[in-house]
Protein backbone atom coordinates (compact mmCIF):
# COMPACT_ATOMS: atom_id res chain seq x y z
CA UNK A 1 0.00 0.00 0.00
CA UNK A 2 2.78 2.58 1.37
CA UNK A 3 4.85 1.57 -2.28
CA UNK A 4 1.64 2.13 -4.15
CA UNK A 5 1.10 5.75 -2.44
CA UNK A 6 5.04 6.63 -3.39
CA UNK A 7 4.87 5.41 -7.10
CA UNK A 8 2.05 7.69 -7.70
CA UNK A 9 3.14 10.32 -5.97
CA UNK A 10 6.39 9.88 -8.01
CA UNK A 11 4.63 9.93 -11.26
CA UNK A 12 2.59 13.20 -10.23
CA UNK A 13 5.32 14.89 -10.04
CA UNK A 14 7.38 13.33 -13.08
CA UNK A 15 8.86 16.23 -14.74
CA UNK A 16 10.66 17.41 -11.21
CA UNK A 17 11.66 13.43 -9.69
CA UNK A 18 13.18 12.58 -13.86
CA UNK A 19 15.41 16.00 -13.63
CA UNK A 20 16.72 14.96 -9.48
CA UNK A 21 17.42 11.20 -10.44
CA UNK A 22 19.07 12.39 -13.80
CA UNK A 23 21.21 14.79 -11.50
CA UNK A 24 21.81 11.22 -8.97
CA UNK A 25 22.67 9.52 -12.57
CA UNK A 26 25.12 11.67 -13.60
CA UNK A 27 26.99 12.38 -10.54
CA UNK A 28 27.13 8.63 -9.71
CA UNK A 29 28.57 7.84 -13.76
CA UNK A 30 30.99 10.90 -12.65
CA UNK A 31 32.16 8.95 -9.54
CA UNK A 32 32.50 5.58 -10.98
CA UNK A 33 33.92 6.87 -14.29
CA UNK A 34 36.87 8.51 -12.33
CA UNK A 35 37.07 4.90 -10.10
CA UNK A 36 37.08 3.48 -13.44
CA UNK A 37 39.62 5.41 -15.27
CA UNK A 38 41.72 5.24 -11.98
CA UNK A 39 41.55 1.49 -11.59
CA UNK A 40 42.43 1.25 -15.16
CA UNK A 41 45.05 3.41 -15.50
CA UNK A 42 46.96 1.18 -12.66
CA UNK A 43 46.04 -2.01 -14.38
CA UNK A 44 47.04 -0.39 -17.63
CA UNK A 45 50.43 0.53 -16.63
CA UNK A 46 50.66 -2.55 -14.60
CA UNK A 47 50.29 -4.75 -17.28
CA UNK A 48 52.54 -2.98 -19.70
CA UNK A 49 55.45 -5.07 -18.77
CA UNK A 50 55.42 -8.69 -17.73
CA UNK A 51 57.76 -11.26 -17.25
CA UNK A 52 60.74 -9.04 -16.66
CA UNK A 53 62.94 -9.31 -13.45
CA UNK A 54 65.02 -5.95 -14.31
CA UNK A 55 65.27 -2.48 -16.02
CA UNK A 56 69.31 -1.25 -16.10
CA UNK A 57 69.95 2.47 -17.13
CA UNK A 58 72.03 4.86 -16.11
CA UNK A 59 71.72 6.02 -13.00
CA UNK A 60 69.28 8.41 -12.22
CA UNK A 61 65.45 8.14 -10.46
CA UNK A 62 63.57 4.76 -10.70
CA UNK A 63 60.60 6.10 -11.55
CA UNK A 64 62.83 8.21 -14.48
CA UNK A 65 63.93 4.82 -15.97
CA UNK A 66 60.49 3.14 -15.82
CA UNK A 67 58.90 5.76 -17.55
CA UNK A 68 61.48 6.38 -20.67
CA UNK A 69 62.43 2.95 -20.92
CA UNK A 70 59.40 1.46 -21.32
CA UNK A 71 56.26 4.08 -21.53
CA UNK A 72 58.35 5.91 -23.81
CA UNK A 73 57.43 9.28 -21.16
CA UNK A 74 60.86 11.31 -21.01
CA UNK A 75 64.46 11.24 -22.15
CA UNK A 76 67.38 9.24 -20.33
CA UNK A 77 70.27 11.44 -18.58
CA UNK A 78 72.65 9.18 -20.13
CA UNK A 79 73.10 5.98 -21.69
CA UNK A 80 74.71 2.41 -21.04
CA UNK A 81 77.89 1.87 -22.93
CA UNK A 82 77.69 -1.51 -24.93
CA UNK A 83 80.81 -2.77 -23.26
CA UNK A 84 78.82 -2.28 -19.54
CA UNK A 85 75.34 -3.80 -21.38
CA UNK A 86 77.39 -7.21 -22.39
CA UNK A 87 79.25 -7.65 -19.69
CA UNK A 88 76.16 -7.38 -17.50
CA UNK A 89 74.13 -9.56 -19.92
CA UNK A 90 76.73 -12.60 -19.96
CA UNK A 91 76.93 -12.77 -15.80
CA UNK A 92 75.84 -16.30 -14.84
CA UNK A 93 72.37 -14.99 -13.05
CA UNK A 94 71.31 -13.53 -16.03
CA UNK A 95 69.15 -15.83 -18.35
CA UNK A 96 68.22 -13.32 -20.92
CA UNK A 97 68.44 -9.66 -22.09
CA UNK A 98 67.36 -7.18 -24.12
CA UNK A 99 69.25 -3.84 -25.10
CA UNK A 100 66.71 -0.87 -26.09
CA UNK A 101 67.95 2.47 -27.87
CA UNK A 102 66.30 5.60 -27.80
CA UNK A 103 66.59 9.08 -28.95
CA UNK A 104 65.28 9.34 -32.69
CA UNK A 105 61.62 10.00 -33.71
CA UNK A 106 58.97 9.33 -36.93
CA UNK A 107 56.03 12.21 -36.81
CA UNK A 108 55.96 12.31 -32.97
CA UNK A 109 56.23 8.23 -32.28
CA UNK A 110 59.22 6.94 -30.47
CA UNK A 111 61.84 5.20 -32.28
CA UNK A 112 63.22 1.88 -30.71
CA UNK A 113 66.33 0.13 -31.62
CA UNK A 114 66.50 -3.28 -30.08
CA UNK A 115 67.33 -7.15 -31.29
CA UNK A 116 64.62 -9.59 -32.49
CA UNK A 117 64.94 -11.09 -28.49
CA UNK A 118 62.58 -8.61 -27.76
CA UNK A 119 59.58 -9.95 -29.71
CA UNK A 120 60.61 -13.02 -28.13
CA UNK A 121 60.82 -11.76 -24.09
CA UNK A 122 58.38 -8.95 -24.12
CA UNK A 123 55.77 -9.53 -21.93
CA UNK A 124 52.55 -7.26 -21.30
CA UNK A 125 49.30 -8.47 -19.68
CA UNK A 126 50.02 -11.01 -17.64
CA UNK A 127 52.18 -12.89 -19.51
CA UNK A 128 51.50 -12.43 -23.66
CA UNK A 129 53.57 -12.56 -26.13
CA UNK A 130 53.69 -9.65 -28.71
CA UNK A 131 52.01 -10.94 -32.12
CA UNK A 132 52.41 -10.04 -35.76
CA UNK A 133 49.24 -8.49 -37.40
CA UNK A 134 50.82 -8.28 -41.05
CA UNK A 135 54.44 -8.94 -42.66
CA UNK A 136 57.63 -10.15 -40.50
CA UNK A 137 59.74 -9.23 -38.21
CA UNK A 138 63.09 -7.68 -39.22
CA UNK A 139 65.10 -9.35 -41.71
CA UNK A 140 66.91 -6.57 -43.54
CA UNK A 141 69.74 -3.78 -41.94
CA UNK A 142 66.48 -1.09 -42.89
CA UNK A 143 64.06 -3.22 -42.19
CA UNK A 144 61.19 -1.68 -39.14
CA UNK A 145 57.85 -3.14 -37.08
CA UNK A 146 55.76 -0.27 -36.28
CA UNK A 147 52.79 -1.20 -33.64
CA UNK A 148 48.94 -0.61 -34.11
CA UNK A 149 48.68 2.94 -32.88
CA UNK A 150 51.72 4.14 -35.34
CA UNK A 151 49.90 2.26 -38.38
CA UNK A 152 46.42 3.20 -37.84
CA UNK A 153 47.14 6.99 -37.18
CA UNK A 154 49.38 7.45 -40.32
CA UNK A 155 47.89 4.68 -42.71
CA UNK A 156 50.90 2.68 -43.08
CA UNK A 157 51.25 -0.70 -44.91
CA UNK A 158 53.73 -3.51 -45.07
CA UNK A 159 56.32 -2.19 -48.00
CA UNK A 160 55.75 1.66 -47.21
CA UNK A 161 58.87 3.53 -46.40
CA UNK A 162 59.19 5.72 -42.90
CA UNK A 163 61.63 8.47 -42.20
CA UNK A 164 63.11 8.89 -39.19
CA UNK A 165 64.00 11.97 -37.84
CA UNK A 166 66.99 12.50 -35.99
CA UNK A 167 66.02 13.13 -31.98
CA UNK A 168 62.11 13.92 -30.87
CA UNK A 169 61.45 17.38 -31.61
CA UNK A 170 63.66 18.10 -34.67
CA UNK A 171 63.21 19.03 -38.58
CA UNK A 172 66.23 17.14 -39.31
CA UNK A 173 65.22 14.28 -40.68
CA UNK A 174 67.33 10.97 -42.01
CA UNK A 175 66.57 11.30 -45.71
CA UNK A 176 69.43 9.41 -47.14
CA UNK A 177 68.63 6.25 -44.96
CA UNK A 178 64.78 5.51 -45.04
CA UNK A 179 63.56 2.63 -43.44
CA UNK A 180 61.07 -0.17 -45.11
CA UNK A 181 57.82 -1.26 -43.23
CA UNK A 182 58.26 -5.05 -42.73
CA UNK A 183 55.57 -5.89 -40.08
CA UNK A 184 52.52 -4.44 -38.02
CA UNK A 185 52.07 -5.84 -34.52
CA UNK A 186 48.85 -6.60 -33.08
CA UNK A 187 47.13 -3.98 -30.73
CA UNK A 188 48.94 -4.60 -27.37
CA UNK A 189 47.31 -1.55 -25.52
CA UNK A 190 50.71 -0.61 -24.61
CA UNK A 191 53.40 1.92 -25.65
CA UNK A 192 54.26 -0.93 -28.33
CA UNK A 193 51.61 0.76 -30.12
CA UNK A 194 53.16 3.83 -30.76
CA UNK A 195 56.23 2.76 -31.41
CA UNK A 196 58.43 1.95 -34.25
CA UNK A 197 61.05 -0.79 -33.81
CA UNK A 198 64.06 -1.51 -35.45
CA UNK A 199 67.23 -3.15 -35.19
CA UNK A 200 70.40 -1.38 -32.50
CA UNK A 201 72.37 -1.64 -36.07
CA UNK A 202 69.92 0.17 -38.11
CA UNK A 203 70.49 2.71 -35.47
CA UNK A 204 73.70 3.00 -35.90
CA UNK A 205 73.27 2.94 -39.82
CA UNK A 206 71.57 5.88 -40.09
CA UNK A 207 73.85 8.24 -38.58
CA UNK A 208 76.85 6.89 -40.08
CA UNK A 209 77.27 10.21 -42.09
CA UNK A 210 75.99 12.05 -39.08
CA UNK A 211 78.08 14.19 -36.14
CA UNK A 212 76.90 16.35 -33.32
CA UNK A 213 73.22 15.91 -34.01
CA UNK A 214 73.98 16.63 -38.17
CA UNK A 215 74.80 15.74 -41.47
CA UNK A 216 77.91 15.64 -42.48
CA UNK A 217 77.88 18.13 -45.46
CA UNK A 218 78.46 16.32 -48.82
CA UNK A 219 79.15 12.78 -47.11
CA UNK A 220 76.75 10.20 -48.19
CA UNK A 221 77.54 6.25 -47.70
CA UNK A 222 75.47 3.77 -49.65
CA UNK A 223 73.08 1.60 -47.87
CA UNK A 224 75.36 -1.40 -49.26
CA UNK A 225 78.49 0.13 -48.32
CA UNK A 226 76.97 0.55 -44.55
CA UNK A 227 76.03 -3.33 -44.51
CA UNK A 228 79.21 -3.87 -44.96
CA UNK A 229 80.52 -1.60 -41.81
CA UNK A 230 80.53 -2.88 -38.04
CA UNK A 231 77.19 -1.50 -36.62
CA UNK A 232 78.14 -2.37 -33.39
CA UNK A 233 76.72 0.27 -30.80
CA UNK A 234 78.42 2.21 -28.78
CA UNK A 235 76.07 2.77 -26.05
CA UNK A 236 72.40 1.67 -25.68
CA UNK A 237 69.52 3.71 -23.44
CA UNK A 238 68.51 0.81 -21.48
CA UNK A 239 67.85 -3.12 -20.57
CA UNK A 240 65.44 -5.13 -20.07
CA UNK A 241 66.77 -8.14 -17.54
CA UNK A 242 65.24 -11.83 -16.93
CA UNK A 243 67.24 -13.88 -14.39
CA UNK A 244 67.40 -17.57 -14.06
CA UNK A 245 65.93 -17.80 -10.45
CA UNK A 246 63.84 -14.99 -8.85
CA UNK A 247 66.14 -15.68 -5.56
CA UNK A 248 69.21 -14.20 -8.00
CA UNK A 249 66.80 -11.02 -8.46
CA UNK A 250 68.10 -8.60 -5.13
CA UNK A 251 71.84 -9.78 -5.44
CA UNK A 252 71.80 -9.28 -9.06
CA UNK A 253 69.95 -6.07 -8.45
CA UNK A 254 72.72 -5.24 -6.06
CA UNK A 255 75.88 -5.84 -8.13
CA UNK A 256 74.79 -3.60 -10.94
CA UNK A 257 73.67 -0.88 -8.56
CA UNK A 258 77.23 -1.17 -7.19
CA UNK A 259 79.40 -1.80 -10.72
CA UNK A 260 82.11 0.23 -10.54
CA UNK A 261 83.11 0.83 -14.41
CA UNK A 262 80.32 3.34 -14.49
CA UNK A 263 77.41 4.70 -12.65
CA UNK A 264 74.33 2.55 -13.45
CA UNK A 265 70.67 1.84 -11.89
CA UNK A 266 68.83 -1.45 -11.70
CA UNK A 267 64.95 -1.32 -11.06
CA UNK A 268 62.38 -3.75 -10.32
CA UNK A 269 59.71 -3.07 -12.36
CA UNK A 270 56.70 -3.27 -9.48
CA UNK A 271 58.57 -1.42 -7.10
CA UNK A 272 58.94 1.68 -9.44
CA UNK A 273 55.61 1.52 -10.35
CA UNK A 274 54.04 1.35 -6.57
CA UNK A 275 56.53 4.64 -6.32
CA UNK A 276 55.03 6.08 -9.43
CA UNK A 277 51.42 5.57 -7.30
CA UNK A 278 52.92 7.33 -4.34
CA UNK A 279 53.81 10.20 -6.65
CA UNK A 280 50.33 10.60 -8.11
CA UNK A 281 48.60 9.54 -5.01
CA UNK A 282 47.88 12.81 -3.67
CA UNK A 283 46.12 13.73 -7.55
CA UNK A 284 44.45 11.03 -7.14
CA UNK A 285 42.50 11.31 -3.76
CA UNK A 286 41.65 14.82 -4.59
CA UNK A 287 40.20 13.33 -8.00
CA UNK A 288 38.18 10.91 -5.95
CA UNK A 289 37.43 13.78 -3.35
CA UNK A 290 35.77 15.82 -5.95
CA UNK A 291 34.15 13.20 -7.48
CA UNK A 292 32.10 12.37 -4.26
CA UNK A 293 31.13 15.92 -3.34
CA UNK A 294 29.17 16.13 -6.38
CA UNK A 295 27.54 13.04 -5.39
CA UNK A 296 26.69 14.41 -2.18
CA UNK A 297 25.64 17.65 -3.58
CA UNK A 298 23.21 15.47 -5.72
CA UNK A 299 21.87 14.15 -2.38
CA UNK A 300 21.75 17.30 -0.80
CA UNK A 301 19.85 18.48 -4.06
CA UNK A 302 17.36 15.73 -3.93
CA UNK A 303 16.81 17.03 -0.23
CA UNK A 304 16.25 20.45 -1.07
CA UNK A 305 13.47 19.26 -4.14
CA UNK A 306 11.85 16.98 -1.73
CA UNK A 307 11.48 19.96 0.79
CA UNK A 308 10.31 22.18 -2.17
CA UNK A 309 7.78 19.80 -2.55
CA UNK A 310 5.68 19.73 0.62
CA UNK A 311 4.40 22.85 0.15
CA UNK A 312 2.63 21.54 -3.10
CA UNK A 313 1.91 18.51 -1.19
CA UNK A 314 0.28 20.43 1.96
CA UNK A 315 -3.31 18.71 1.01
CA UNK A 316 -1.70 15.26 0.05
CA UNK A 317 -0.62 15.48 3.77
CA UNK A 318 -3.27 16.50 5.50
CA UNK A 319 -5.81 14.08 3.89
CA UNK A 320 -3.40 11.00 4.90
CA UNK A 321 -3.29 12.49 7.98
CA UNK A 322 -7.26 12.75 8.59
CA UNK A 323 -7.40 9.83 7.40
CA UNK A 324 -5.82 8.33 10.40
CA UNK A 325 -2.37 7.92 9.11
CA UNK A 326 1.01 7.04 11.60
CA UNK A 327 3.71 9.23 11.85
CA UNK A 328 5.66 6.11 10.07
CA UNK A 329 3.45 5.58 7.31
CA UNK A 330 4.42 9.50 5.93
CA UNK A 331 7.89 8.86 7.15
CA UNK A 332 7.93 5.55 5.46
CA UNK A 333 6.27 6.90 1.94
CA UNK A 334 8.81 9.83 1.72
CA UNK A 335 12.02 7.74 2.59
CA UNK A 336 10.88 5.23 0.25
CA UNK A 337 10.21 7.77 -2.44
CA UNK A 338 13.98 9.24 -1.82
CA UNK A 339 15.10 5.58 -1.72
CA UNK A 340 13.41 5.17 -5.28
CA UNK A 341 14.14 7.99 -6.71
CA UNK A 342 18.35 7.43 -5.37
CA UNK A 343 18.17 3.47 -6.77
CA UNK A 344 16.76 4.55 -10.20
CA UNK A 345 19.82 7.20 -10.34
CA UNK A 346 22.16 4.88 -9.39
CA UNK A 347 21.04 2.22 -12.07
CA UNK A 348 20.74 4.99 -14.61
CA UNK A 349 24.12 6.42 -13.51
CA UNK A 350 25.70 2.32 -14.54
CA UNK A 351 23.87 2.39 -17.26
CA UNK A 352 25.35 6.06 -18.41
CA UNK A 353 28.91 5.06 -17.21
CA UNK A 354 28.92 1.96 -19.52
CA UNK A 355 27.66 3.74 -22.53
CA UNK A 356 30.49 6.05 -22.07
CA UNK A 357 33.00 3.82 -21.35
CA UNK A 358 32.24 2.23 -24.51
CA UNK A 359 32.63 5.03 -26.60
CA UNK A 360 35.55 6.83 -24.89
CA UNK A 361 37.61 3.23 -24.57
CA UNK A 362 39.38 3.51 -28.07
CA UNK A 363 39.58 7.32 -28.18
CA UNK A 364 41.33 7.38 -24.48
CA UNK A 365 43.33 4.18 -25.92
CA UNK A 366 44.69 6.18 -28.77
CA UNK A 367 45.23 9.30 -26.99
CA UNK A 368 46.93 8.23 -23.72
CA UNK A 369 47.75 4.56 -24.46
CA UNK A 370 45.12 3.32 -20.91
CA UNK A 371 42.81 0.42 -21.76
CA UNK A 372 40.36 0.91 -19.62
CA UNK A 373 38.23 -2.54 -19.84
CA UNK A 374 34.47 -2.91 -20.15
CA UNK A 375 34.07 -5.43 -17.26
CA UNK A 376 30.90 -6.29 -15.05
CA UNK A 377 30.56 -3.89 -11.83
CA UNK A 378 33.55 -4.86 -8.76
CA UNK A 379 31.42 -5.10 -5.14
CA UNK A 380 33.13 -1.47 -4.55
CA UNK A 381 31.11 -0.48 -7.14
CA UNK A 382 28.59 -2.28 -6.28
CA UNK A 383 28.80 -1.02 -2.57
CA UNK A 384 28.80 2.30 -4.09
CA UNK A 385 25.42 2.09 -5.52
CA UNK A 386 23.95 0.63 -2.40
CA UNK A 387 25.55 3.62 -0.41
CA UNK A 388 23.73 6.32 -3.00
CA UNK A 389 20.82 4.49 -2.00
CA UNK A 390 20.45 4.38 1.27
CA UNK A 391 22.48 7.91 1.62
CA UNK A 392 19.57 8.63 -0.38
CA UNK A 393 16.77 7.45 2.24
CA UNK A 394 19.20 9.08 4.97
CA UNK A 395 19.14 12.55 3.82
CA UNK A 396 14.73 12.34 3.06
CA UNK A 397 14.69 11.77 6.86
CA UNK A 398 14.42 15.45 7.78
CA UNK A 399 12.22 16.44 4.98
CA UNK A 400 9.54 13.71 6.30
CA UNK A 401 9.35 14.60 9.77
CA UNK A 402 8.92 17.86 8.81
CA UNK A 403 5.54 16.99 6.56
CA UNK A 404 4.29 14.83 9.32
CA UNK A 405 4.58 18.13 12.21
CA UNK A 406 2.69 20.13 9.52
CA UNK A 407 -0.51 21.03 10.78
CA UNK A 408 -4.07 19.43 9.78
CA UNK A 409 -5.47 23.37 9.98
CA UNK A 410 -2.66 24.25 7.64
CA UNK A 411 -2.82 21.36 4.41
CA UNK A 412 -6.96 21.71 4.25
CA UNK A 413 -7.19 25.35 4.62
CA UNK A 414 -6.89 26.71 1.15
CA UNK A 415 -4.15 29.91 0.54
CA UNK A 416 -4.89 32.78 -2.02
Amino acid sequence: MIFRLSLASLMARALTVCMTILAVALSVALFLGVEKVRTGAKASFSDTISGTDLIVGARSGSVQLLLYSIFRIGNATNNLTWESYQDIATRPEVDWSVPISLGDSHRQFRVMGTSNAFFTHYKYRGGQALELASGVLMEDLFDTVIGADVAATLGYAVGDPIVVAHGLASFVNHDDQPFRVSGILEKTGTPVDRTVISSLEAIEAIHVDWQQGAQIAGQSTSPDAIRQMDLQPQAVTAALIGVKSRLQVFGLQRAINDYSAEPLLAILPGVALQELWQIVGIAETALIAVSGMVVVTALIGMMATIFSSLNERRREMAILRAMGARPRVILTMLVLEAAVMAGIGAALGLVLLYLGLAVAQPMIDSAFGLWIPIQAPTLRELWVLLGVVLAGAIVSILPAIRAYRMSLADGMMVRI
